[in-house]
């Protein structure tokens, strides 16, 4: 990177940290916000794509499990290849969440364990069925304590441009948890899901996808639980109330990636007319998958991560094992 380059990106972050506190305040207290940013690739360009993120899930067991061998892959990637941010979609502390923001959990699964420095940028995480049964609003308040760990509210969004002039990305990172009605009689989840309006949520969801600006070229929902997958919850009691749900609102406004976990395995799975599903929870353990299901295009009980690259046109998904090793890839297009 050119000295003026480095001392340019250092001003613009510092800018934005200083933009964004007020606002985090804010959406720590449950209030959503919409926030739009210029991306600046972390490592040489070399490819067609100016965006570029890592998704990891279920992954907070202390290291142990392959968490540190997936990580340790994750760092070397990103080293390698270009990376602007990194996604958890959830589960990020077994087996019971965190007492506070100030757990040592905090230590032992996640900042002890993601050391590599091209792992330092923004994670943009949501919440779990696990992260669930402790207090999952210290994982928001974490935000405030560490510099990569960008959480504002249980659920909010975010439009990343392309480049200007290239049109943007919305996500938008949402709590699957209170949509799920069993939850709400379950002694270890029921405490926290208690309050949480689930129907304001969804309707947040419906007219954040609406009153997208023309400009945005592709739609990414990220949630914890899937709504299908070839893993051993193919036709669970989440799973189906997820899909009962959110499916219609996702087709309906035409949302191209639903990224989830849950499921400790790689997937990708395309049943309706727009979305294709992806699942990336085998951040530290791996459970069976099913190799006849019909709707799954790719599935894989081994422990990896996700590399997606997103231009105007294209967001090719690269697979990523343990190992290092690309054992899947994939171009979704219009």
């Amino acid at each position: 990177m050119k000295r003026r380059d480095f001392f340019r990106n250092t001003a613009l972050t510092a800018l934005g940290t200083t933009l964004l506190a007020p606002l985090q305040a804010f959406a720590a207290s449950g209030v959503t916000f919409l926030q739009s940013e210029d991306i600046a690739p972390r490592a040489a360009l070399n490819d067609d794509y100016p965006l570029h993120f890592l998704a990891i899930g279920d992954w907070g067991r202390n290291g142990a499990d392959h968490q540190v061998h997936v990580a340790k892959q994750m760092g070397k990637w990103a080293t390698d290849h270009p990376n602007n941010f990194i996604i958890s979609v959830g589960d990020n502390f077994y087996p019971s969440g965190i007492a506070s923001e100030h757990d040592p959990l905090w230590h032992y699964s996640f900042e002890n364990v993601y050391t590599d420095f091209s792992l330092q940028w923004d994670w943009y995480p949501i919440l779990g069925n696990h992260d669930y049964k402790s207090d999952p609003d210290a994982q928001v308040r974490y935000s405030k304590i560490s510099r990569r760990w960008k959480m504002p509210a249980r659920y909010y969004s975010k439009e990343v441009s392309l480049g200007t002039g290239k049109g943007k990305v919305l996500f938008l990172f949402i709590d699957t948890n209170p949509m799920i009605p069993e939850f709400y009689s379950n002694a270890e989840y029921g405490p926290h899901v208690a309050g949480q309006q689930p129907e304001k949520q969804l309707d947040w969801i419906n007219q954040t996808l609406q009153n997208a600006s023309a400009d945005v070229k592709w739609k990414i929902v990220v949630g914890h639980h899937p709504m299908y997958t070839a893993g051993p919850r193919t036709t669970n009691y989440d799973t189906l109330a997820i899909r009962k749900v959110l499916e219609q609102t996702l087709e309906q406004n035409k949302v191209d990636i639903y990224l989830a976990g849950h499921d400790h395995s790689l997937q990708h799975l395309k049943t309706g007319t727009y979305t294709h599903h992806f699942i990336s929870g085998a951040g530290s353990e791996v459970t069976p998958v099913k190799s006849d299901i019909p709707y799954s295009k790719f599935q894989a009980a081994e422990y990896g991560f996700m590399y997606f690259s997103v231009n105007g046109e294209a967001i090719n998904v690269k697979t990523i094992s343990h190992e290092g090793k690309i054992i899947y890839e994939t171009t979704v297009t219009r």
